[in-house]
């Protein structure tokens, strides 16, 4: 069985450091970092825990910075959702690519569907 090794892109840490600066003193950003973790957890344990997305439905955005191929999303409490590919890095180890963390009227936006 390959290792599964969990990143976050630049933008996710982004998110996922102000949701932990911000657990000390909000109900609901350590009610998220709980989350988010235990969904990483999951991926660990089932790299297609997430739903897939249709391929022509990856932002050109994913294509071009991260050669993204393959997108999974995770929905997360509040309506945020967590997005992810997956990459082989050689034979050994799968990588999780977590692109972005974000609410649901921002996932909107980016995917392109409308209110």
């Amino acid at each position: 069985m390959k290792k599964v090794r969990v990143i976050l892109s630049p933008e996710s840490e982004k998110v996922y450091r102000k949701l932990n600066e911000e657990s000390e003193i909000s109900k609901q950003s350590r009610m998220m970092l709980k989350a988010i973790n235990n969904k990483i957890s999951l991926i660990k344990d089932n790299i297609h825990y997430g739903e897939p997305i249709a391929k022509n439905l990856i932002p050109e955005e994913y294509k071009k910075k991260y050669s993204v191929n393959n997108l999974f999303r995770v929905e997360l409490p509040g309506f945020w959702r967590m997005i992810y590919t997956l990459t082989n890095n050689g034979e050994i180890e799968i990588v999780t690519f977590i692109l972005e963390i974000f609410n649901h009227k921002d996932y909107n936006k980016k995917f392109g569907y409308k209110k």
